[in-house]
């Protein structure tokens, strides 16, 4: 177990796709670190290392069917990916979940069995 990099899932308990990646991830023998990102959103600098680690922009990681996305304008594509970041970080339920990230990579658990790509 001790040669396993750090695994941490950023996740909403209430999600049922966070809880499969969850699931998954222990039948793997991981035991990782639950940030419940509602309650305990990543800070930008966070935010930012986990989108390079997934080779991703901000606007990736965006739940477009949550209403705020909408009501906060957020389709405008003359928003920089730093003012996107600022709205993740802002209302983090704007974040697609769940994400997993272990060392230097990481992955949107969507559908769940992505999360395998990592472990």
């Amino acid at each position: 177990m001790g040669n396993h990099a750090k695994v941490t899932i950023y996740y909403n308990p209430r999600c049922r796709k966070s809880r499969e990646a969850l699931e998954i991830i222990k039948e793997k023998g991981y035991d990782p670190e639950i940030r419940n990102y509602l309650e305990d959103p990543p800070t930008k600098s966070e935010l930012a290392e986990i989108l390079r680690k997934m080779g991703k922009k901000p606007r990736d990681i965006f739940r477009k069917s949550e209403p705020l996305y909408k009501d906060l304008g957020l389709k405008n594509k003359d928003l920089s990916d730093d003012a996107l970041l600022d709205y993740l970080v802002q209302y983090p339920i704007l974040i697609e979940r769940p994400i997993v990230v272990r060392g230097q990579r990481a992955v949107l658990g969507r559908p769940p069995e992505d999360v395998k790509k990592i472990l």
